[in-house]
């Protein structure tokens, strides 16, 4: 598991040599119009998309996120250089698989019973809700990125003097360099944790979930998981699985 904290990526921050420009929100929550806010901070052209007609959100994207373009989820997937999905769980049938092959897809959604239902497939502990994701997107490549920080906290300790607060990524290692560099934009401290497999390490329940540390602090959090109770819980559960 690598969890240096620092992710080299090329000249552009990208893995393919494409500049990442267009991000594209699936989700204009709490969690959706501050990662907007964010983004637009730092200079990324933002599209949102709650559920439905875009006009439906127009005027919360007017005032939560100003400058961010109301669309439709399938105009998001196909126009973004890189989709966040920050909507609720329970909601992932109603994402544009198809609209989102090629395409790198950031997935900060946890789930809550309160929020989707009981769902037998993420009630085990063994459940790795971003390799689900993954399996519902075949044709996209899924980095599991901002969920284990609350919506308050990414925006307030954005751009936060060294040491700055640090947000960790899992996914496929030739994805980690270019999600590193967005996260890098947005104000945070980039800690590449492996494969997605390691997101795990992030889910609801474990002692990162709600980290507000530094890249040192975080790491230290996710490299003691198997030592954890939690993490105990989820390494039983997925050895009972295999």
């Amino acid at each position: 598991m690598d969890t240096t904290g620092h992710s080299s990526a090329t000249s552009d921050g990208t893995a393919t040599g494409s500049a990442l420009t267009v991000v594209g929100i699936l989700g204009a929550g709490k969690v959706g119009t501050v990662l907007a806010r964010l983004a637009l901070g730092a200079g990324y052209e933002v599209l949102i998309s709650g559920s439905g007609d875009p006009e439906k959100i127009a005027l919360i994207t007017q005032f939560l996120a100003p400058g961010a373009q109301p669309v439709t989820s399938r105009e998001a997937a196909e126009r973004a250089d890189l989709v966040i999905l920050a909507l609720p769980l329970g909601k992932q049938a109603s994402i544009p698989a198809h609209a989102l092959e090629g395409k790198l897809v950031l997935d900060a959604m946890n789930y809550w019973w309160e929020t989707d239902g009981i769902l037998e497939e993420f009630s085990s502990p063994a459940a790795s809700t971003s390799e689900f994701v993954q399996e519902q997107l075949p044709g996209a490549t899924v980095v599991k990125a901002f969920n284990h920080m609350g919506y308050h906290d990414l925006e307030d300790l954005a751009g936060r003097p060294a040491p700055r607060a640090a947000i960790a990524i899992a996914g496929p290692e030739e994805a980690l360099p270019p999600v590193a560099r967005f996260v890098d934009a947005l104000g945070f401290d980039p800690l590449p944790i492996g494969p997605l497999t390691e997101g795990v390490r992030l889910q609801p329940y474990t002692e990162a979930f709600g980290s507000k540390g530094d890249a040192a602090e975080l790491a230290a959090i996710v490299e003691r998981f198997p030592e954890t109770e939690r993490g105990q819980e989820v390494l039983a559960a997925l050895g009972a699985r295999v």
